[in-house]
């Protein structure tokens, strides 16, 4: 009998009253992007203050950190207590997703410099650029490396240094490091591969009431998927492959 795989989602996010009407929550949005049929995932709303225990670490095949409203390069104490538990997993040699605010949280732990992004927010759809001489072929991403792949983006920060021998495997025109790697078990991606067209346009309607942005870039994100969506098939297939150990057949 093949043992069942498991892994751990921490939410760094709560859920919005929509997320929860129409999905049931967060966790179920990133399972049905990352999990398959006979995998057991937990989730641990680490923004809350809830996490694992050190010693149950071992069970889980791989983890998942979510993005987040907080700052990465805050000092609130669940936010340090999640750099202790991923500095943890790097030690373990744990396959570890970071998005987003995951992405800056891995980079502030293995000892780049997070801030606020130089040319400001974004809230879009946007294409990042594969450094494809930076991907070795049949990788989690395969052998057919694409140019670029077109992605939710959704933040205010920004990873500004990279961790030593960490290895830039996208940019884009505003962003040095949309997407990186260090040795084979951390993968960090700046935008969001879990979010789809509903999910980011509750999220704009929900910032513009707030006042936290103005009508223009509300407009302008909304814009940005009237004709086009994000690769999440290829997304998701390029997570799953790198957090189940996959070698793609093609």
């Amino acid at each position: 009998m093949v043992d069942q795989k498991k892994f751990a989602l921490f939410l760094a996010t709560p859920d919005s009253e929509f997320v929860k009407k129409a999905y049931g929550g967060y966790h179920n949005v990133f399972v049905e992007t990352f999990g398959d049929e006979g995998e057991h995932w937990d989730s641990f709303r680490v923004v809350e203050g809830e996490f694992p225990e050190e010693k149950d670490l071992e069970k889980y095949d791989g983890f998942v950190i979510s993005g987040s409203s907080h700052d990465s390069f805050q000092n609130d104490e669940w936010i340090l207590k999640l750099c202790e538990i991923v500095k943890k997993l790097d030690e373990m040699k744990k396959k570890v997703l970071g998005i987003c605010f995951g992405h800056q949280i891995i980079a502030r732990v293995r000892g780049g410099t997070v801030g606020r992004a130089r040319k400001g927010p974004e809230l879009t759809l946007g294409n990042i650029t594969i450094v494809k001489d930076a991907i070795t072929p049949g990788s989690y991403f395969g052998n057919d490396i694409p140019d670029s792949i077109a992605i939710i983006k959704l933040h205010q920060d920004e990873v500004l240094v990279l961790p030593e021998n960490a290895k830039v495997l996208a940019y884009s025109d505003k962003y040095e490091v949309e997407m990186f790697t260090i040795e084979d078990h951390l993968f960090c991606i700046q935008g969001h591969p879990e979010y789809n067209k509903e999910i980011l346009f509750e999220i704009v309607d929900r910032v513009l009431r707030l006042g936290h942005i103005k009508q223009e870039l509300a407009d302008a994100a909304k814009a940005s998927m009237e004709n086009k969506g994000a690769d999440r098939k290829l997304l998701e297939t390029i997570c799953k492959n790198f957090l189940k150990g996959r070698v793609p057949a093609n």
